[in-house]
């Protein structure tokens, strides 16, 4: 029976051998696939795989309780130790100092090899909270999100690293701007908008100063540029753009519908890859969405998820036609979503 990869579960198994488009081996006939190999074959942008027919033609309940990955102790550590460092490095800018280099890789790669080989982001997503100010987890989550994107569109590993760290800092300007502004509750006035804009360019002035670096310094001024020249504060488009900004532009506008902020509910994640979905056609690049969103998708399986009408189940299966209308399982009955666009998810949790 052959399917679209996401349309695998955990316990498919495997009826031929699966390679990527250069030929390299992935999985070998008769692998019973878990939740990692699902991943690793999406990551490896493999569409169809042959498996073994599933008993009574779609068997899933048995997998509709798929434990979901939570962040460890160490992990914890790692990202709290992250935001320490984001806001002493914003403490001291702020105040006429310098950012030191060496404070930011002796606490960002760490949380990086930390979590490298982890595959849920979602569930991690949902796990790594912290009661510090918003734009200092805003950071660190940037950092994380810029890394995987770059992972996952198969940037060398010193590449990858590069890029979080860029998205790390991106909005290392913000320190530069009234706390009253960034942190108030009521609509911004013009003026006020104006000035939160400026924080792109204090902080390529800042980095350019700092670490004598033109591209993290350029991804601080352009990661609120858009595609279609709507952004600020250049007004660049598409191709004026540099290639990682349009990265740390998708990790930036994810990390800031998902957390909560004085002036805004953190929103749903699903909901918010639908918006990022949106936004691929003008503002945010097309390519790199798609990447993004095709890698998180499959880790939505097994989630907790809320439904419009009141019930409550478990994403089972995704839906390659229609990635935001997936397989629910709701006691051991089956919702096809794609098949009742009446209904519709509201909330995931782990």
């Amino acid at each position: 029976m052959r399917i679209h990869v996401l349309q695998l579960i955990v316990g498919d198994k495997l009826l031929s051998d699966s390679y990527n488009t250069v030929g390299l081996h992935l999985l070998s006939a008769g692998t019973v696939l878990d939740a990692s190999d699902i991943h690793m074959l999406n990551r490896h942008n493999v569409d169809y795989v042959d498996i073994e027919p599933r008993a009574n033609g779609l068997d899933l309940t048995e997998h509709s309780e798929i434990p979901n990955r939570q962040a460890n102790e160490s992990q914890l550590l790692n990202f709290q130790n992250s935001i320490t460092a984001i806001k002493d490095i914003f403490n001291s800018v702020s105040t006429g100092g310098s950012i030191d280099n060496d404070l930011v890789e002796s606490a960002f790669n760490p949380l990086i090899d930390s979590f490298q080989e982890e595959k849920d982001v979602v569930s991690l997503l949902l796990s790594l909270t912290s009661q510090d100010d918003y734009t200092y987890q805003h950071s660190v989550q940037v950092g994380m999100l810029s890394y995987y994107i770059a992972k996952w569109m198969n940037k060398s590993e010193k590449d990858a690293l590069y890029i979080g760290k860029a998205g790390y800092l991106h909005d290392i300007g913000k320190c530069k701007i009234d706390p009253d502004i960034l942190n108030k509750p009521a609509k911004l006035t013009n003026d006020e908008y104006n000035e939160i804009q400026k924080h792109t360019i204090y902080g390529y002035e800042i980095i350019k100063s700092s670490m004598k670096d033109n591209t993290l310094a350029l991804v601080a001024l352009q990661h609120h540029e858009r595609m279609d020249g709507s952004g600020y504060p250049m007004r660049k488009k598409s191709t004026e753009i540099h290639s990682f900004s349009l990265i740390i532009a998708v990790a930036d506008v994810y990390s800031a519908m998902i957390c909560k902020r004085v002036y805004q509910e953190k929103r749903d994640l699903l909901i918010v890859l639908k918006e990022l979905h949106r936004m691929s056609f003008g503002q945010l690049d097309p390519k790199i969405t798609q990447v993004f969103i095709r890698n998180m998708i499959p880790n939505f399986i097994g989630k907790k998820v809320s439904l419009s009408d009141g019930r409550i189940g478990r994403i089972v299966m995704t839906n390659p036609s229609d990635f935001f209308r997936p397989l629910i399982n709701i006691n051991n009955e089956f919702l096809d979503l794609s098949q009742l666009q009446d209904i519709e998810i509201t909330q995931i949790a782990i």
